[in-house]
């Protein structure tokens, strides 16, 4: 195992900006599994321990995956120039399908209305959701990709519902406050969905 080998990963795991596993880092580096882990492993004590004062970045594990990305501290400010991946709406019907997983796509069309088809065509798309025929409707849980996702080094529910309120709801704050001519009464439907998705969370929990 050499420092170039740790500097080659290094260098992948900072430009991937997703989740790579071990067998995708070995297969664009050609280095064996072994000094991959061991490249990562000598990675997360630098980034996380050694100079874990000394840089804004970390090395975390996501699922079966790693990923460089910012620490918490720093989010705040660095996702302002950084342009967001998945629009508000489109979050907040995320957030409503891992909170009541498995749900009925009928169920959602009466909390959200007709977009719900559109998001989840979209949902499919990126990967984080699975829809599976249920009768006359779709059952719609999520996916394995989707922790892997958003960074989140967990897949318990309870904790992925607590991420996904906690975003959902700084998106309707942010977006409210960013744009004050908007129409009252969407608004009220944006603050309603916040409200569901804390009120979810705390029955589930």
């Amino acid at each position: 195992m050499s420092i170039k080998e740790d500097r080659l990963v290094e260098s992948l795991l900072f430009s991937a900006g997703k989740p790579l596993s071990v067998e995708e880092i070995q297969e664009t580096t050609g280095l064996p599994p072994k000094h991959v882990n061991e490249a990562i492993e000598h990675l997360m004590q630098s980034y996380n321990v050694d100079r874990k004062n000394a840089t804004s970045l970390e090395i975390v594990k996501a699922g079966n995956k790693f990923i460089m990305q910012v620490k918490k501290p720093f989010t705040d400010k660095s996702i302002m120039v950084a342009k967001p991946e998945i629009k508000t709406d489109l979050l907040k019907t995320l957030a409503l399908i891992a909170f009541h997983q498995p749900v009925k796509q009928s169920n959602l069309r009466h909390m959200i209305g007709e977009r719900i088809y559109a998001d989840v065509d979209q949902l499919i798309t990126l990967h984080l959701i699975h829809s599976e025929p249920h009768g006359a409707t779709e059952m719609l849980t999520t996916t394995r990709l989707f922790p892997e996702y958003f960074g989140i080094d967990s897949t318990k529910p309870e904790e992925i519902r607590e991420f996904l309120a906690k975003k959902v709801i700084g998106h309707v704050v942010k977006d409210q406050q960013g744009e004050p001519d908007e129409k009252e009464e969407d608004a009220t439907e944006e603050s309603d969905d916040a409200s569901l998705a804390k009120s979810q969370m705390k029955n589930d929990t």
